[in-house]
């Protein structure tokens, strides 16, 4: 008979101590919870070498899971963990979530689709050195599968932050594409914390294309040689331009087109830090941004004010220019 276990009341992070009681005393439970147990119950094979076999009957803000206890595990492998029935946009937090609640010493065979390395690139930026990853194989009939072991005790993070990207350790051409796939994922009003040589305004302005209104980013820390940066999804956008000083408005609809970069890139070069310029443009200047990001460096700013048929409005402006953001030898870093 199986044995009924609320932890409705109960804090996410006795989950564990409750479940193991109650397995203790039947190898069939019912769980009702406010968060997900499932988490917890691969903690619970990992460090009890005992495999679980279970059905999310319900989940979201109420979840119902039935649990049976299976066959004990090879003391001396590690147990597999395979994600891929778990949906993308869950896999990443069930994951930190497991690796947080190991001892030093355990691990597990993450079993993926394709080649997890965003989550090396999470785990690294949360814990540091004490994420060991091996890969075991990449890809084929197996899948990918990759021994993730803790080597060390954690220290403690009381930070809010949902996750975080130290870009430091990441490889230039991985940062941006792992910082959007994470992103992606992220429950709307989490936040990730960016970690930079210095505040990543080509990311920025990537954001603000792909992303609108939507976000918000707010600097919590510039030092020489790093930068945090918090971005909340869903949030109330800070509003950069605000530290703008708009001088003027351009509007070069009435000028013939070879002319139109000419005064545009004339008005940029004449402004002074923290000020900008509201250009006013028949169409979407976009081919400009372009330019702009890769000449004027992460002190360019752009926002968009107006997108209509024949009235494009694009608040165009200098930040104060980051002295770390430019490398000894001239060359301006891609992020």
């Amino acid at each position: 008979m199986s044995r009924q276990l609320d932890l409705s009341d109960e804090a996410v992070e006795d989950y564990y101590d409750q479940l193991t009681a109650a397995l203790a005393e039947s190898s069939e439970i019912e769980v009702v919870a406010d968060a997900d147990p499932t988490i917890t119950l691969r903690r619970y094979e990992i460090e009890h070498r005992q495999r679980l076999q279970w059905t999310v009957d319900r989940a979201g803000e109420d979840w119902a899971v039935t649990v049976e206890a299976s066959e004990e595990m090879d003391e001396t492998a590690l147990p597999a963990f395979d994600v891929r029935s778990i949906p993308p946009q869950r896999r990443h937090s069930v994951l930190t979530g497991t690796f947080d609640g190991l001892d030093a010493g355990d691990g597990f065979v993450l079993v993926n689709d394709h080649d997890p390395k965003p989550l090396y690139h999470e785990l690294r930026s949360l814990y540091g050195d004490i994420v060991d990853w091996e890969y075991e194989s990449r890809g084929g009939e197996d899948g990918w599968r990759v021994e993730i072991t803790k080597t060390d005790s954690a220290d403690g993070d009381d930070s809010d932050v949902h996750t975080k990207f130290d870009v430091r350790e990441i490889p230039k051409h991985e940062r941006h594409s792992t910082i959007h796939h994470r992103y992606g994922m992220i429950p709307e009003g989490e936040v990730m914390e960016i970690v930079a040589p210095h505040e990543p305004r080509p990311l920025k302005n990537e954001f603000d294309q792909q992303y609108g209104d939507s976000f918000s980013w707010e600097v919590v820390e510039k030092e020489p040689n790093k930068c945090r940066v918090q971005i909340t999804k869903g949030g109330d956008r800070t509003d950069e331009s605000a530290d703008l000083e708009v001088v003027r408005e351009l509007d070069v609809r009435d000028l013939p087109p070879a002319q139109r970069h000419e005064q545009i890139f004339e008005a940029y070069g004449e402004l002074e830090p923290d000020t900008g310029f509201v250009l006013v443009n028949d169409h979407d200047p976009k081919p400009l941004y372009h330019q702009f990001e890769a000449e004027a460096g992460p002190e360019f700013y752009w926002e968009y004010q107006k997108q209509e048929p024949g009235e494009f409005r694009v608040l165009i402006g200098r930040s104060e220019a980051d002295p770390d953001s430019v490398p000894e030898d001239g060359q301006r870093a891609p992020f």
